[in-house]
């Protein structure tokens, strides 16, 4: 059986409110410990009534800014694969 634990971003990246966050999940299969790299998106906005909200859905503009961060974040992670970590 596999057991989660729900870890801390380790790495973001951001353009605008266009946003890209790495973390570095533990899990714990047949006794042993595994590092489990994701990524979660998001943007930001503000809605009619002045609040801050979130989403993924995208305008035309923010899917430029969208690549780079998931690009930068896929990046970061091959990086620190090739180095160890």
């Amino acid at each position: 059986m596999l057991k989660k634990q729900k870890e801390k971003p380790i790495k973001g990246f951001r353009i605008g409110t266009v946003q890209a966050s790495v973390f570095m999940n533990t899990a714990e299969k047949d006794g042993k410990k595994l590092k489990i790299p994701s990524v979660s998106f998001q943007k930001r906005f503000v809605d009619e009534k002045g609040e801050w909200q979130t989403t993924n859905k995208l305008n035309l503009n923010d899917i430029p800014k969208a690549i780079l961060v998931l690009n930068e974040a896929y990046r970061y992670l091959l990086l620190k694969e090739r180095q160890g970590e």
